[in-house]
């Protein structure tokens, strides 16, 4: 259905990730409903290895300038976008000197996780939300893809619960098979000074935890991948979410 309104919030997208489903799997879902005659926008994070000049990214002085607070602290929230070569479509960059300026993506050049992965996922996903309500654009549907993406819903039916600006938005959650990494037990301290509490992920906190419980708070939960590792099939076989199994980038529309 065309003329709607499509958020894409994502992860990793093509060409700026390279060999990457995700990446791809989002690209040629954006470029699609672009080209069938939607209203589409892409939020993903600024990473360290996306070149600015190659892209040709900018800084949106009206939309920067917010601060996010994180555990007590404020961080600055950077918006910078570009066009997908060759599109006319909008890809906004969430940008923060501290948790995107480095050149990899969750690992250390010891393939440690970083310790901050936790902070950087809340900062990613309420830098969207405020953004997307300061450019007073409201998205008919979300569809979020990629775990930093997964705590959109976490902070919607939670710290924004009493907020309506997204009441009417569809939210849609690909799931996909992505390296799992643990996140820092202080993530439920640090949640909680957002009056988040009380969710399964927190005893074991990890990327794909945070993709399993947001797949019970979304409208439909569709695989990213035609077959999932264990742990997030067995949470896709159990949750009571509108489903779909895999589906190719010419039919997915139709969850829309």
């Amino acid at each position: 259905m065309p003329n709607q309104k499509i958020l894409y919030v994502t992860t990793q997208m093509f060409p700026y990730q390279e060999d990457s489903n995700i990446g791809a799997m989002v690209s040629k879902m954006a470029l699609k409903m672009h080209q069938d005659g939607n209203d589409v926008r892409v939020f993903m994070p600024k990473f360290g290895q996306i070149s600015e000049r190659k892209f040709q990214l900018h800084e949106v002085i009206r939309l920067s300038g917010m601060n996010i607070i994180i555990n007590d602290l404020d961080q600055p929230l950077i918006i910078k976008v570009a066009s997908l070569p060759g599109e006319r479509l909008q890809v906004y960059f969430i940008d923060n000197e501290d948790y995107f300026k480095r050149k990899e993506f969750y690992v250390d050049d010891a393939s440690k996780a970083f310790d901050d992965n936790d902070e950087r996922a809340i900062f990613f996903a309420r830098g969207v939300i405020e953004t997307i309500k300061k450019l007073n654009w409201v998205p008919d549907v979300i569809h979020l893809n990629g775990w930093m993406a997964s705590f959109i819903p976490i902070y919607l039916k939670t710290f924004y619960k009493n907020d309506s600006y997204f009441n009417d938005s569809k939210l849609v959650l690909s799931v996909y098979n992505e390296e799992d990494f643990p996140l820092d037990a202080s993530i439920e301290e640090k949640m909680k000074f957002d009056n988040i509490t009380s969710f399964k992920a927190f005893k074991k906190p990890s990327f794909h935890q945070f993709v399993i419980e947001s797949m019970n708070l979304v409208d439909v939960v569709l695989k990213g991948d035609e077959f999932l590792e264990k742990d997030l099939e067995e949470a896709f076989d159990q949750t009571k979410t509108t489903k779909s199994e895999y589906l190719d980038t010419d039919t997915f529309e139709k969850l829309y």
